[in-house]
């Protein structure tokens, strides 16, 4: 169910079942482990493959977007047209739901491939601790997580309010302890490198999420994808300059 909501990636069987749901979020990290797993694995190859570093720097940017189907980058944009407004509440809500791309998405949808790609560029230039790839879309998925758990949903949000019942203190554990595993293992393959990444995730993922959850005193499924995307672009600028 996580995996057919949250990714793109073709599966040959689909099961949904409504007393499953409160899983989802904690199968949500797990989700951006093989999400990483291919962004890291799709590096490799293009990297010994011998291509021009520009041409993968440019595969790279974008993958991770495909491979969610544009989930994460949807609500992105939505949020930054709606944020960027500066209108009162009700006309920032109305935005993030109008199906139309304001001006402020563009723009803001722009600056971010532009850094993507800046980014990713200087990582695969160096070609040094590619596997916080995967480190980095596993932290960004457990703060999304832990951040619809913990946070006051909006009320016109029906994702967050659906993946909030019948969870538990115990669903909030469970994801405490794989960011805690993912940290620990990007310690163990990268030393104090992986833990400037892993901490510049969770820090761009709370001031990202921090300031979206101010401006709409709620949360919902577009700023988490808002701040998720904010935070992987925080973690990659942070491994390009380390």
């Amino acid at each position: 169910m996580s995996f057919g909501m949250f990714c793109a990636v073709p599966l040959p069987y689909h099961l949904w079942d409504d007393k499953c749901m409160n899983l989802m979020l904690p199968c949500f990290p797990l989700i951006g482990g093989l999400i990483g797993a291919l962004w890291w694995g799709i590096a490799k190859l293009l990297v010994f493959s011998g291509i021009h570093v520009i041409l993968v720097s440019a595969v790279l940017a974008v993958l991770p977007f495909f491979v969610t189907g544009f989930l994460h980058l949807d609500g992105y944009m939505d949020t930054s047209d709606a944020v960027l407004s500066r209108r009162p509440l009700e006309d920032k809500l109305r935005i993030l739901k109008d199906p139309h791309t304001g001006a402020f998405a563009v723009i803001m949808v722009a600056v971010l491939f532009i850094m993507q790609f800046a980014a990713v560029y200087v990582v695969i230039e160096k070609c040094e601790y590619l596997i916080l790839l995967i480190i980095i879309s596993v932290i960004s998925r457990c703060c999304s997580s832990m951040s619809i758990l913990s946070l006051k949903a909006m009320p016109q949000s029906g994702y967050a309010n659906m993946f909030k019942q019948n969870t538990k203190i115990s669903h909030k554990v469970f994801l405490a302890l794989i960011a805690l595993s993912a940290t620990a293992l990007s310690f163990i393959f990268t030393g104090f490198y992986g833990l400037i990444v892993a901490g510049v995730v969770i820090l761009g993922y709370i001031l990202a999420m921090a300031y979206a959850y101010k401006e709409f005193k709620g949360i919902s499924g577009d700023l988490t994808g808002y701040a998720l995307v904010i935070s992987e672009l925080c973690g990659l600028i942070a491994l390009a300059v380390i």
